[in-house]
């Protein structure tokens, strides 16, 4: 892989995280491509290849709507969440290079109005990326966390 091809990954990365602890939705939404999957599934039930998964969405449509939900209909108890990601390992490259297999290493810390900073989801993401016009698509996000569960429950994506 290029130098120049692998530091747009990791600012992407980068800015995904920023993206999401900074809750801009809609450019959170434009991160990824019309007909994506994103998935959040414990360790246990990837690494035995059950299909049971936490959150599981199919379609830029599914995740407008839990947008929505998140901004207009869950009533829960607010919080901020901090994502910290490791630099991307490429797992694969096409051979017109257009799509990029890679992996990074996560962690998710949150922190509520009256409380102290914790931790809240740790994990990797494997994820199947598109280069479309100078830009990356996630087209496919799998959010492998390690713990058996969450705290609380799983409002923002990870």
């Amino acid at each position: 892989m290029q130098p120049e091809k692998y530091l747009l990954v990791s600012q992407f990365y980068q800015e995904y995280a920023a993206i999401t602890d900074q809750a801009k939705w809609e450019d959170w939404l434009a991160l990824f491509s019309d007909d994506c999957t994103y998935k959040i599934q414990s360790r246990e039930n990837y690494d035995r290849s059950l299909p049971m998964a936490t959150l599981s969405l199919t379609g830029i449509g599914m995740l407008k709507d839990r947008i929505y939900g998140i901004t207009e209909t869950i009533f829960h108890d607010p919080y901020h969440q901090l994502h910290t990601v490791n630099s991307p390992l490429i797992l694969s490259e096409s051979s017109s290079g257009n799509i990029i297999e890679s992996q990074a290493n996560y962690s998710v810390y949150r922190t509520k109005n009256d409380g102290i900073a914790e931790v809240f989801n740790v994990g990797r993401y494997l994820d199947r990326l598109r280069l479309v016009d100078g830009k990356i698509k996630i087209e496919s996000r799998l959010c492998i966390f390690d713990n058996d569960m969450i705290l609380n429950s799983l409002i923002y994506p990870i």
